[in-house]
């Protein structure tokens, strides 16, 4: 899959993992995924879905840190989170929000079996062991959409690894780019306020 790895994904990582502002940050990336990808359905539809993928986001930052912990990188980490998207999209016929094409499921799968298998995360179940215990929001589903033959937001060709496109437009196969110094939790979309909370908290 092609993603994007700059100083705010670094910054984002390294709120999402840090005390005290680590909730806040879970919180903010939520919103922010949640309306990058309704962005992209009919606005008909948006509302019906935003509890849905408000609940699916908030489990799958887990996902990223378990990734994280398991010693993969960044890059990958995001990136498996993106694939259970991919998967949950699919399930509910919302081809138009999907990122890359179903027929590369199994390559991207594959990549990561051995992370997949062990939280029993699937095609069937996106989530796997990440999904809460109380479950998350159902919305309308548009299983028509499956049988079309080309999802207009589908990117081909990059099921074989994971591409990095970094701040300049350089792009890097199989790794992201290095963890910059200055990648401060506070550059996290949406954390500079708190961060300052947090910080008169602790003085």
């Amino acid at each position: 899959m092609k993603i994007r790895q700059n100083l705010r994904h670094w910054a984002a990582k390294n709120a999402l993992t840090a005390p005290v502002i680590g909730d806040i940050a879970n919180d903010k990336l939520v919103d922010m995924h949640t309306d990058i990808f309704l962005g992209k359905a009919d606005e008909a539809a948006r509302e019906a879905r935003r509890d849905h993928l408000d609940g699916f986001f908030d489990a799958t930052m887990d996902t990223y840190v378990a990734a994280l912990e398991a010693g993969l990188s960044e890059a990958k980490a995001r990136e498996i989170t993106h694939i259970q998207a991919n998967f949950d999209f699919f399930n509910h016929g919302w081809t138009e929000m999907m990122e890359i094409p179903a027929e590369e499921f199994e390559q991207h799968f594959r990549r990561y079996e051995e992370f997949f298998k062990r939280y029993g995360i699937s095609v069937d179940d996106p989530l796997g062991e990440f999904r809460p215990a109380g479950g998350i929001p159902d919305a309308p589903e548009t299983p028509e959409k499956r049988d079309q033959p080309a999802y207009e937001n589908a990117i081909a060709g990059f099921a074989d690894d994971v591409y990095v496109e970094d701040g300049d437009g350089e792009l890097h196969v199989g790794h992201g780019t290095a963890e910059p110094a200055d990648a401060d939790p506070s550059n996290a979309p949406g954390l500079s306020d708190a961060v300052d909370d947090a910080e008169r908290a602790d003085s």
